[in-house]
């Protein structure tokens, strides 16, 4: 019996909203640096997708990665807003991720913390137009539908996107292979209390963020040079009550580490590592940006 005409659409709809779902989280999540609301993102996505007619949709990826695209810039206007008022530093929920990300290059760099906070400093069209071109190589046709602008205008914010970028993305910037071993002789150190390993990784202008959201202590504002930042993680580690384990883990694609006390998250780090040296440590204590960080996410291209 051929199945109602209504029930075969709904699985087309289902089956290219699943195919195309690591692509469409992992939009979002560079538009919006949070997983949680990149997934309300993509409950939106797909509300809006089960009702659209397909026998109109000529290409179906890139009919989602519009929808997905404007729903993300509704609520990054609305979290830009939230930020203002945000107790501290304001840092990206960090991703467990899959060795295979890290395996994509472009893709690594592209969702790595530190390129998450230099687009940051992008407007949102902006910041939407330089994902999708630079991150995904859409074409300016289907941005310009995306965003609502004409392809002119779309190469004029993209240039200006890429040249933005350009000026603030990490210069010498390690290989992962060399981000490894900085980081674990930083883990080392910090696991032995030894200051002047500690000093021996890092750069004398190494900057600290830490995010506890007002949640959990943290320091409030950035801390600056290796001194203070190498005694900061020498007093820090030696008021610890209970157990202490910190593993290697791929954070974003990049090597990081995660911090148990008595057993439980407390935090994740990840590290820019330039020339061979820390230049910058950012530390993830809100509660509400871990929850999800004892599984995998899985993203996509």
């Amino acid at each position: 019996m051929p199945e109602p005409e209504g029930d075969a659409t709904v699985d087309a709809a289902t089956e290219a909203f699943v195919e195309h779902r690591n692509l469409l989280f992992t939009v979002a999540y560079e538009m919006l640096g949070s997983a949680a609301d990149a997934e309300d993102v993509l409950q939106e996505t797909w509300m809006r997708w089960s009702g659209v007619d397909l026998a109109s949709v000529r290409d179906r990826r890139a009919y989602l990665v519009t929808i997905t695209t404007r729903q993300s810039l509704t609520r990054l206007r609305a979290l830009g807003r939230r930020k203002e008022s945000y107790f501290g530093p304001w840092l990206p929920e960090p991703l467990l991720t899959a060795p295979d990300v890290a395996e994509d290059v472009e893709l690594a760099d592209s969702i790595s913390t530190a390129m998450l906070l230099v687009l940051e400093t992008l407007a949102p069209t902006e910041r939407a137009v330089f994902v999708l071109r630079e991150v995904f190589d859409i074409g300016y046709g289907e941005i310009a539908e995306a965003v609502g602008k004409s392809q002119a205008a779309v190469r004029q914010i993209a240039h200006r996107a890429r040249a933005h970028v350009a000026e603030r993305r990490p210069r010498g910037a390690a290989s992962p292979k060399e981000t490894r071993a900085v980081t674990d002789a930083f883990r080392r150190a910090v696991e032995t209390g030894d200051l002047q390993g500690l000093l021996d990784t890092l750069a004398p202008d190494v900057v600290v963020l830490a995010d506890g959201g007002g949640v959990k202590q943290a320091v409030s504002k950035p801390v600056v040079g290796a001194d203070r930042v190498a005694r900061l993680f020498k007093i820090g580690m030696s008021r610890v009550e209970g157990t202490l384990r910190i593993d290697p883990v791929q954070v974003n694609g990049w090597p990081g580490l995660l911090i148990r006390m008595g057993g439980q998250i407390d935090s994740v780090l990840t590290l820019r590592v330039e020339d061979g040296l820390i230049t910058g440590i950012y530390n993830v204590r809100n509660p509400e940006k871990l929850s999800r960080f004892g599984e995998e996410t899985a993203l996509g291209r």
